[in-house]
């Protein structure tokens, strides 16, 4: 077997803060969702990033942390609040940062697509739709977004993690004020797209003032929300010409979004990484390290997405579900990850199928556990409800009574 030495997905990469990558392979965030209910790392979810760092990645990406309990994405979220295990914290940042890697927190805020179980979902307009509802926020609730996120990010750093990644993605909440289907605001924070980015560029400025020079801010920013009335392309060129000069140190490029009827980009039927084009427009309105996270399913699409320019490094998901090992596998020419297929797909079946084999992998028992799609979806459901009942046990005293049940 050969080991490849001159390969660019190999080269490190410096970020404006200047911090090296030693590769351009990045973990891109997910919603793992092995917290223990209660907000805190879980052994599992320690082990987990542990192997993804000792498999040669660059850096990893925790998904939906959650600054304080309201809005969560699932209760399997991570909550860095004032009340939040530290040691627990601690121990995640030190075993995810072994072998050289980076691990950077996912700064999450659900919106309108907060769990309704744990939480009163608000966004920047009033919605109701039969799979979901939200309250439109106020004024002085948007005007503390900012500082919230900042006091996570500092809490980050305190705790040992090398950054964050500011979540304006995939329908979450900076990404719901981003686009004129979901912000329907008449104020200073909607109306054109410099009004709708006007939420996003405070939390920058206010992230990137409140940690120290070296740790990395990165944001995850959808190429277009892929929805007609959503946000287009040419608004997110828009947004990505507005970050420059804001101390980002790396602009992660998805789309889509998880609104209830939505397609999902990471279950596309179409082959490739999927935002590339996008990356190369952008390439011309930043100085940015630009990543693209999506459709990367095969080394040479990695490859040559670093070698011709269009992105500096490039974020997978559920490849590294797949075989955690995946940098080391790619760099002694080893196979690409090899996709299951299902002959039938339920509405969240594939997230239910790679979220328990997270878990598998976090219990170092994958090689010893056959994961049947329905199967999954139970035990992924089951569990999701019995985190419900931890959530409202631990953070109720942060709730309204309608939320308790």
């Amino acid at each position: 077997m050969s080991t490849t030495t001159n390969s660019s997905l190999f080269s490190p990469l410096t970020l404006p803060n200047g911090r090296v990558l030693k590769n351009r392979i990045i973990k891109s965030a997910m919603s793992d969702s092995l917290g223990d209910g209660r907000g805190n790392p879980t052994p599992s979810q320690m082990r987990l990033y542990e192997r993804w760092a000792e498999g040669g990645l660059a850096a990893s990406i925790i998904g939906e942390v959650q600054g304080d309990p309201l809005y969560p994405e699932k209760p399997g979220n991570l909550v860095l609040d004032d009340t939040a295990d530290s040691v627990a914290f601690q121990e995640l940042a030190r075993r995810g940062t072994v072998n050289g890697a980076e691990l950077w927190l996912q700064l999450g805020h659900a919106g309108a697509l907060s769990h309704l179980p744990i939480s009163q979902p608000k966004g920047p307009s009033a919605m109701t739709f039969p799979e979901f509802r939200a309250e439109e926020m106020s004024l002085a609730e948007i005007q503390a977004i900012p500082e919230g996120f900042a006091r996570t990010a500092r809490r980050a750093s305190a705790l040992g993690y090398g950054g964050v990644q500011i979540h304006a993605a995939h329908g979450f909440l900076l990404s719901q004020f981003l686009s004129p289907l979901f912000n329907r605001r008449t104020d200073a924070y909607g109306g054109s797209i410099q009004k709708r980015m006007r939420l996003l560029i405070d939390t920058v400025e206010a992230v990137r003032a409140a940690v120290p020079d070296d740790f990395t801010v990165a944001i995850k920013l959808n190429a277009t929300d892929q929805l007609d009335g959503g946000l287009t392309e040419n608004d997110s060129v828009q947004v990505v010409a507005a970050l420059e000069g804001k101390g980002v140190d790396l602009l992660d490029i998805s789309g889509g979004t998880y609104f209830p009827g939505a397609p999902s980009s990471s279950e596309r039927t179409t082959k490739g990484p999927y935002f590339l084009d996008f990356a190369r427009a952008a390439r011309t309105v930043t100085s940015i390290p630009l990543m693209a996270t999506g459709g990367f399913k095969h080394r040479q699409e990695a490859e040559q997405a670093i070698a011709s320019g269009d992105v500096d490094a490039v974020g997978l998901a559920r490849g590294f579900v797949l075989d955690p090992n995946l940098p080391m596998t790619w760099r002694t020419s080893g196979d690409d990850p090899s996709f299951p297929r299902f002959d039938t797909l339920p509405p969240g079946g594939m997230t239910a199928w790679f979220t328990m084999r997270m878990l598998d992998l976090g219990q170092d028992r994958e090689a010893d556990v056959h994961r049947n799609l329905i199967e999954a979806i139970d035990e992924y459901e089951s569990r999701d409800d019995q985190r419900i009942t931890l959530w409202r046990d631990r953070f109720q005293a942060a709730k309204s009574p309608e939320i308790r049940g």
